[in-house]
């Protein structure tokens, strides 16, 4: 997927290789930031759970949560604040990741209310991004 120009992508975007899973990415980095920031963004600091494949039963707890807000597309860290920090967060290894549908436009809607929104190639390009929004 091509990202316009103006949303930053943090870590080495030409790196190919061996790196963990986008999930323990994500846990690594809120342990982090629970570590370094534990009274103030590791409180604030929030994964949405977002839409899962669904079948039976299941799908009809996908309209229930949509009706209750759930937001399609969701960014995997957001941080309330002024502006908001809205991260969405790839593999270290770009290739290795997939978009999913309203990714790209949640992104975009939330850089349109003034957040500061990014991609991360891993946990560590995510507290780069974090370090540079916290300027």
């Amino acid at each position: 997927m091509k990202l316009p120009s103006d949303i930053p992508v943090y870590g080495d975007t030409a790196y190919r290789g061996d790196c963990p899973r986008e999930t323990v990415e994500q846990v690594t980095f809120f342990s982090e930031l629970r570590k370094r920031y534990p009274h103030t963004l590791g409180i604030l600091a929030l994964h949405p759970k977002n839409e899962e494949k669904r079948s039976g039963a299941k799908f009809g707890q996908l309209a229930r949560d949509k009706a209750m807000g759930l937001a399609p597309g969701a960014s995997d860290i957001i941080i309330p604040g002024s502006p908001a920090f809205v991260c969405e967060l790839k593999r270290q290894d770009k290739t290795k990741s997939n978009w999913q549908p309203g990714q790209l436009e949640y992104l975009l809607a939330a850089q349109a209310q003034g957040a500061f929104v990014c991609v991360a190639l891993g946990w560590k390009a995510a507290m780069e991004a974090l370090d540079e929004w916290l300027k």
